[in-house]
């Protein structure tokens, strides 16, 4: 069988770290702050972990368990191979597929209890064919589209879907959910929270999971009483606040997760009026030491990115200079005392400072989301406390 998966390099001197005690502390500084927003008689929501995306790039497997430790009950994820991995590896709380599914792959959830999305006519008639096959029923929340138009069933037509879906011997209806396209405007915010609550409060919702909240929402009062929050991209220490908007939204103090390092493989001088690197777009104006690292944009470092960004060596500031290539970039490090072998360090801390992803987003006018799920391409990925 051919594996189609992209390599890691694991003998090269390049490397994304996973901190997992920045994880735990994100995580209980968030439940923390809910918490102080909630009335003194209300428990704290269910927690939902958005792992989709190898964990935003940060790794499902390894971050599952610490999220677990925190108490995190649920994780979604954006397709049924995405919980097959967790199921495969022992993974055991309740899983959902916040995407859609394709039909043909509902057995496969079903045989390993995990929790689909349905919003169609077409997702009933799968799940029936199913049951009279098997017996077993499909697990499912109903995504309402309330203003995203993107997946899930109108809501100006959920009610009638809603009451079939409660009333089909062949379906396990867990919960019922939405999701908001932009909590940091208040008039797109309130249409959307109106019509997903007249579709709630029109309903029979006794054990059912209702949700709507994400990373930011969940420090928004959405005016709905939701029995589960979905944390995405906060739980791993990054803002999910649209850079250069005015929001008052206030998020908890967060610490980022994810670094990105490599090793100095070459050091060398060049001179005055040198060029470096494809198409010379630097030329040094003196003469300078220059430091190369294996990390380039099939690492999922944007070319985009080139004489624009900095990073830290033995505790200074050094600017990238050149065309990032596909495997290599090189830095500045004219006043710096540096040898073969030592790290510079791309994202994350140092000795003195922090370098953000969010700096880059800017750059390329992007979210962080985007660029955490980019370094997962080839670059292993080395777990620390």
């Amino acid at each position: 069988m051919i594996n189609r998966a992209l390599p890691v390099n694991k003998l090269r001197d390049a490397w994304v770290e996973i901190n997992l005690g920045n994880l735990e502390y994100n995580i209980n500084s968030i439940k923390e702050k809910i918490k102080k927003n909630l009335p003194d008689n209300k428990d704290l929501p269910k927690l939902l972990a958005t792992i989709k995306a190898d964990g935003y790039g940060h790794g499902s497997l390894m971050c599952a368990p610490t999220l677990i430790a925190c108490g995190v009950e649920a994780f979604g994820v954006a397709s049924v191979d995405e919980g097959l991995e967790l199921r495969q590896n022992k993974i055991t709380v309740p899983i959902l597929v916040l995407g859609a599914v394709p039909i043909w792959a509902f057995e496969s959830a079903i045989k390993n209890n995990i929790t689909v999305s349905i919003f169609n006519n077409e997702h009933l008639e799968a799940a029936k064919i199913l049951y009279e096959r098997t017996g077993k029923k499909l697990r499912a929340h109903i995504k309402i589209d309330t203003g995203m138009n993107r997946i899930g069933i109108c809501h100006r037509r959920a009610l009638n879907f809603i009451k079939q879906v409660q009333n089909a011997e062949y379906i396990d209806l867990k919960g019922i959910f939405t999701h908001f396209a932009d909590v940091e405007n208040p008039e797109i915010l309130k249409l959307q929270k109106e019509n997903f609550k007249n579709v709630i409060n029109s309903i029979d919702r006794k054990g059912l999971i209702i949700h709507c909240q994400n990373s930011l929402g969940a420090f928004v009062d959405p005016g709905i009483e939701c029995d589960m929050i979905r944390l995405g991209i906060i739980l791993y220490g990054l803002s999910p606040l649209t850079y250069g908007k005015k929001c008052n939204i206030e998020i908890p103090k967060l610490k980022p997760v994810m670094g990105l390092k490599g090793r100095i493989t070459n050091i060398h001088t060049i001179e005055k009026g040198d060029g470096v690197s494809y198409g010379y777009s630097y030329i040094a104006q003196k003469n300078t030491r220059i430091a190369t690292i294996p990390i380039g944009y099939a690492d999922g470092v944007s070319r985009n990115l080139s004489n624009r960004i900095f990073a830290s060596l033995n505790g200074k500031m050094i600017k990238q200079i050149g065309r990032i290539t596909m495997d290599q970039m090189m830095f500045d490090i004219e006043d710096i005392e540096a040898k073969e072998g030592d790290i510079i360090t791309l994202l994350g801390y140092d000795e003195k400072d922090y370098y953000s992803v969010d700096e880059w987003a800017k750059i390329l006018n992007t979210i962080n989301y985007e660029l955490t799920c980019r370094l997962k391409v080839r670059l292993p990925r080395i777990y620390v406390r």
